[in-house]
Protein backbone atom coordinates (compact mmCIF):
# COMPACT_ATOMS: atom_id res chain seq x y z
CA UNK A 1 0.00 0.00 0.00
CA UNK A 2 2.76 2.21 0.97
CA UNK A 3 4.78 1.33 -2.70
CA UNK A 4 1.56 2.35 -4.38
CA UNK A 5 0.63 5.48 -2.73
CA UNK A 6 4.47 6.68 -3.62
CA UNK A 7 3.75 5.85 -6.65
CA UNK A 8 1.03 7.81 -7.07
CA UNK A 9 2.43 10.85 -5.77
CA UNK A 10 4.95 10.62 -7.88
CA UNK A 11 2.51 10.49 -10.67
CA UNK A 12 0.95 13.30 -9.71
CA UNK A 13 4.41 15.26 -9.62
CA UNK A 14 5.24 14.83 -12.67
CA UNK A 15 1.60 15.93 -14.16
CA UNK A 16 2.05 18.83 -12.34
CA UNK A 17 5.36 19.46 -13.55
CA UNK A 18 4.32 18.69 -17.19
CA UNK A 19 1.55 20.98 -16.72
CA UNK A 20 3.92 23.67 -15.95
CA UNK A 21 6.14 22.98 -18.72
CA UNK A 22 3.74 22.82 -21.19
CA UNK A 23 1.53 25.88 -19.96
CA UNK A 24 4.99 27.50 -20.57
CA UNK A 25 6.88 26.39 -23.96
CA UNK A 26 4.21 24.33 -25.78
CA UNK A 27 3.87 20.66 -26.62
CA UNK A 28 6.39 21.15 -29.29
CA UNK A 29 8.65 22.96 -27.71
CA UNK A 30 8.66 20.66 -24.14
CA UNK A 31 11.22 18.34 -23.64
CA UNK A 32 11.11 15.31 -21.51
CA UNK A 33 14.24 16.51 -19.65
CA UNK A 34 12.40 19.86 -19.22
CA UNK A 35 10.06 17.89 -17.40
CA UNK A 36 11.50 15.32 -15.61
CA UNK A 37 13.85 18.67 -13.86
CA UNK A 38 10.61 20.27 -12.98
CA UNK A 39 9.02 17.31 -11.42
CA UNK A 40 12.09 16.50 -9.55
CA UNK A 41 12.09 12.89 -10.55
CA UNK A 42 14.10 10.67 -11.94
CA UNK A 43 13.96 9.47 -15.86
CA UNK A 44 13.24 6.29 -14.64
CA UNK A 45 10.21 7.52 -12.53
CA UNK A 46 8.82 9.59 -15.48
CA UNK A 47 9.13 6.42 -17.85
CA UNK A 48 7.50 3.87 -15.32
CA UNK A 49 4.20 6.08 -15.69
CA UNK A 50 4.78 7.35 -19.44
CA UNK A 51 6.21 6.21 -22.28
CA UNK A 52 6.07 9.16 -24.56
CA UNK A 53 5.34 12.73 -24.46
CA UNK A 54 2.57 12.61 -26.45
CA UNK A 55 1.12 10.28 -23.50
CA UNK A 56 2.12 12.53 -20.39
CA UNK A 57 0.42 15.59 -22.47
CA UNK A 58 -3.22 13.82 -22.87
CA UNK A 59 -2.52 12.83 -19.14
CA UNK A 60 -2.81 16.35 -18.40
CA UNK A 61 -5.04 17.32 -21.21
CA UNK A 62 -7.13 14.44 -18.69
CA UNK A 63 -6.73 15.51 -15.55
CA UNK A 64 -6.98 19.20 -16.35
CA UNK A 65 -10.24 18.49 -17.67
CA UNK A 66 -11.10 16.77 -14.61
CA UNK A 67 -10.46 19.59 -12.76
CA UNK A 68 -12.43 22.40 -15.40
CA UNK A 69 -15.48 19.78 -14.89
CA UNK A 70 -15.01 19.39 -11.15
CA UNK A 71 -15.24 23.11 -10.84
CA UNK A 72 -18.25 23.88 -12.92
CA UNK A 73 -20.65 20.90 -11.10
CA UNK A 74 -22.60 23.25 -9.81
CA UNK A 75 -23.84 24.90 -13.38
CA UNK A 76 -24.93 21.38 -14.16
CA UNK A 77 -27.54 20.99 -11.55
CA UNK A 78 -30.26 21.49 -13.11
CA UNK A 79 -32.33 24.12 -11.18
CA UNK A 80 -29.74 26.75 -12.13
CA UNK A 81 -30.89 28.86 -14.91
CA UNK A 82 -29.00 27.46 -18.21
CA UNK A 83 -28.26 30.44 -19.51
CA UNK A 84 -26.66 32.03 -16.24
CA UNK A 85 -25.10 28.10 -15.96
CA UNK A 86 -23.54 28.71 -19.10
CA UNK A 87 -22.44 32.39 -18.31
CA UNK A 88 -21.02 30.91 -15.24
CA UNK A 89 -19.11 28.14 -16.70
CA UNK A 90 -17.27 30.77 -19.68
CA UNK A 91 -16.03 32.65 -16.14
CA UNK A 92 -14.57 29.31 -14.46
CA UNK A 93 -12.65 28.70 -17.99
CA UNK A 94 -11.43 32.45 -17.68
CA UNK A 95 -10.35 31.81 -13.99
CA UNK A 96 -8.82 28.50 -14.36
CA UNK A 97 -6.62 29.57 -17.23
CA UNK A 98 -4.99 31.80 -15.30
CA UNK A 99 -4.83 30.06 -11.92
CA UNK A 100 -4.25 26.16 -12.22
CA UNK A 101 -1.87 25.29 -14.53
CA UNK A 102 -3.39 21.86 -15.22
CA UNK A 103 -6.04 23.70 -16.53
CA UNK A 104 -4.37 26.09 -18.62
CA UNK A 105 -2.28 23.81 -20.17
CA UNK A 106 -4.80 21.12 -21.04
CA UNK A 107 -6.43 24.34 -22.94
CA UNK A 108 -3.43 24.66 -24.88
CA UNK A 109 -2.57 21.16 -25.05
CA UNK A 110 -6.03 20.45 -27.08
CA UNK A 111 -5.18 22.70 -29.96
CA UNK A 112 -1.65 21.76 -29.94
CA UNK A 113 -1.53 18.10 -30.35
CA UNK A 114 -4.69 18.53 -32.82
CA UNK A 115 -7.11 15.75 -32.12
CA UNK A 116 -9.00 17.16 -28.62
CA UNK A 117 -8.01 13.89 -27.26
CA UNK A 118 -6.81 12.72 -23.62
CA UNK A 119 -5.66 9.65 -23.18
CA UNK A 120 -9.17 7.88 -22.64
CA UNK A 121 -10.04 8.82 -26.54
CA UNK A 122 -12.44 11.17 -25.32
CA UNK A 123 -12.57 14.35 -27.63
CA UNK A 124 -12.89 17.32 -25.45
CA UNK A 125 -14.31 19.93 -27.52
CA UNK A 126 -17.00 17.44 -28.81
CA UNK A 127 -18.02 16.99 -24.77
CA UNK A 128 -17.90 19.93 -24.10
CA UNK A 129 -19.76 21.26 -27.39
CA UNK A 130 -22.95 18.63 -26.32
CA UNK A 131 -22.80 20.52 -22.78
CA UNK A 132 -23.86 23.65 -24.11
CA UNK A 133 -25.92 22.46 -26.68
CA UNK A 134 -27.97 20.68 -23.62
CA UNK A 135 -27.27 24.32 -21.79
CA UNK A 136 -29.02 26.35 -25.23
CA UNK A 137 -31.64 23.76 -25.11
CA UNK A 138 -33.17 24.35 -21.66
CA UNK A 139 -32.55 28.40 -21.68
CA UNK A 140 -34.90 28.16 -25.18
CA UNK A 141 -37.59 26.00 -23.14
CA UNK A 142 -37.04 28.17 -19.79
CA UNK A 143 -37.70 31.51 -21.93
CA UNK A 144 -34.46 32.93 -21.48
CA UNK A 145 -33.33 33.05 -25.55
CA UNK A 146 -35.61 33.69 -28.25
CA UNK A 147 -37.38 31.38 -29.02
CA UNK A 148 -36.78 30.29 -32.62
CA UNK A 149 -33.34 29.93 -32.23
CA UNK A 150 -31.62 26.84 -32.94
CA UNK A 151 -29.76 25.25 -29.73
CA UNK A 152 -27.43 23.43 -31.95
CA UNK A 153 -26.10 26.91 -33.08
CA UNK A 154 -26.43 28.51 -30.23
CA UNK A 155 -24.26 25.88 -28.27
CA UNK A 156 -21.65 26.13 -30.94
CA UNK A 157 -21.74 29.89 -30.45
CA UNK A 158 -21.08 29.79 -26.78
CA UNK A 159 -18.37 27.24 -27.63
CA UNK A 160 -16.72 29.47 -30.06
CA UNK A 161 -16.52 32.59 -28.07
CA UNK A 162 -15.43 30.72 -24.87
CA UNK A 163 -12.42 29.37 -27.14
CA UNK A 164 -11.72 32.33 -28.82
CA UNK A 165 -11.69 34.73 -25.99
CA UNK A 166 -8.80 32.14 -24.53
CA UNK A 167 -6.64 31.84 -27.89
CA UNK A 168 -6.55 36.00 -28.62
CA UNK A 169 -5.69 36.08 -24.81
CA UNK A 170 -3.09 33.11 -24.41
CA UNK A 171 -1.78 34.51 -27.89
CA UNK A 172 -1.36 38.11 -26.97
CA UNK A 173 0.15 37.36 -23.61
CA UNK A 174 -2.70 38.38 -21.61
CA UNK A 175 -4.21 35.84 -19.84
CA UNK A 176 -5.12 37.91 -16.78
CA UNK A 177 -7.57 39.91 -18.99
CA UNK A 178 -9.50 37.01 -19.81
CA UNK A 179 -12.36 37.38 -17.43
CA UNK A 180 -12.86 40.54 -18.71
CA UNK A 181 -12.52 40.13 -22.39
CA UNK A 182 -15.38 36.99 -21.38
CA UNK A 183 -17.82 39.88 -19.93
CA UNK A 184 -17.50 42.27 -22.88
CA UNK A 185 -17.86 39.09 -25.30
CA UNK A 186 -21.14 38.42 -23.24
CA UNK A 187 -22.31 42.37 -23.25
CA UNK A 188 -22.30 42.36 -27.51
CA UNK A 189 -23.68 38.52 -27.70
CA UNK A 190 -26.58 38.73 -25.43
CA UNK A 191 -28.65 41.58 -27.57
CA UNK A 192 -28.79 38.76 -30.21
CA UNK A 193 -30.42 35.72 -28.44
CA UNK A 194 -32.22 37.03 -25.55
CA UNK A 195 -35.48 38.67 -24.93
CA UNK A 196 -35.27 42.39 -25.01
CA UNK A 197 -37.33 42.12 -21.71
CA UNK A 198 -34.78 39.58 -20.21
CA UNK A 199 -31.35 41.89 -21.77
CA UNK A 200 -30.39 44.18 -19.29
CA UNK A 201 -30.63 41.39 -16.08
CA UNK A 202 -28.73 38.76 -17.97
CA UNK A 203 -26.11 41.99 -18.84
CA UNK A 204 -25.64 42.53 -15.30
CA UNK A 205 -25.94 39.17 -14.47
CA UNK A 206 -22.59 39.04 -16.27
CA UNK A 207 -20.95 42.00 -14.76
CA UNK A 208 -21.72 40.82 -11.37
CA UNK A 209 -20.12 37.28 -11.63
CA UNK A 210 -16.85 39.05 -13.20
CA UNK A 211 -16.48 41.10 -10.15
CA UNK A 212 -15.66 37.33 -8.53
CA UNK A 213 -13.24 37.24 -10.61
CA UNK A 214 -11.74 41.04 -10.91
CA UNK A 215 -12.31 43.12 -8.24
Amino acid sequence: MARQARAEITRDSVLAGAADVFLRLGYANASLSEIIAQSNVTKGALYFHFGSKEELARAVVDQGNERLTSSCQGFFDPRVPALEACIGITYVVADLSMNDPMVGAMLKLTHQIGDYRGAQGDNIAKNWGDTYRLLAERAIAQGDLIADLDAEVIGLLWQEMAAGVHIIAVGTESIDQMAVRMERAWYFLLPAIVPAEKLSYFREFAARRLRRYVP
